[in-house]
């Protein structure tokens, strides 16, 4: 069993992101998902970063990086776009880290807006799609392979589409197709942290 805390996208805590970690419940594990907007889910990705402008982008990290507090050191740190913003500080800052999951965003591990190295011992899986404007276009791509080139049990993953959330089941923009092959490969993620696994999946 692994322990993963798993942070919403802009539009918010959707009736989908509930359903995918009900979808790694159901293969055995804790999940946790706070919700970072206070109850406010926002019917497109403009509207739900009007919301984020307004409270505060770094409040709202914050936010995040304090939900783990209470919570154990040995956690998967899991993101879904703006959620990869406090699950990436965690998994880079927070000691005790198992693993990271970075769905459709990636920061850069250099620079200055990085966290800093990436830490010793800790996988990660990046999953976008091939033709998402926001991840191809606004660097999110450089810092994924940024991420390959410098963590030895990296992967990428890149589905055909240019959707940006096609993982969450309860927008428009969700790809049944790929979103099932995610969830597998998460699962399989899951089980190679939790020690289960033969070798990096």
């Amino acid at each position: 069993m692994a322990e993963v805390l798993l942070f919403h996208h802009a539009q918010g805590l959707t009736p989908g992101m509930h359903i995918f970690a009900d979808h790694l419940r159901d293969a055995g594990h804790v999940v946790h998902t706070p919700d970072l907007f206070d109850g406010h889910v926002f019917a497109s990705i403009n509207e739900g970063m009007a919301y984020i402008e307004a409270a505060g982008f770094d409040a709202l990290r914050e936010r995040g990086v304090e939900m783990a507090r209470n919570l154990p050191a040995e956690l998967v740190y899991a993101g879904f776009s703006f959620g990869v913003v406090p699950a990436q500080q965690l998994a880079q800052t927070r000691p005790g880290a198992r693993g990271a999951l970075f769905f459709h965003a990636c920061l850069p591990i250099s620079g200055e807006w990085s966290f800093g190295p990436w830490p010793e011992g800790v996988p990660v899986q990046i999953h976008a799609m091939d033709a998402d404007p926001i991840f191809m276009r606004e660097g999110d791509i450089d810092a994924a392979r940024e991420i390959l080139e410098h963590v030895k049990d990296a992967s990428i993953f890149l589905y055909p589409g240019d959707q940006h959330y096609f993982a969450d089941s309860s927008l428009p923009s969700w790809d049944s197709d790929a979103a099932e092959l995610l969830t597998r490969r998460v699962v399989d993620f899951l089980r190679h942290v939790n020690g289960a696994g033969d070798g990096p999946p």
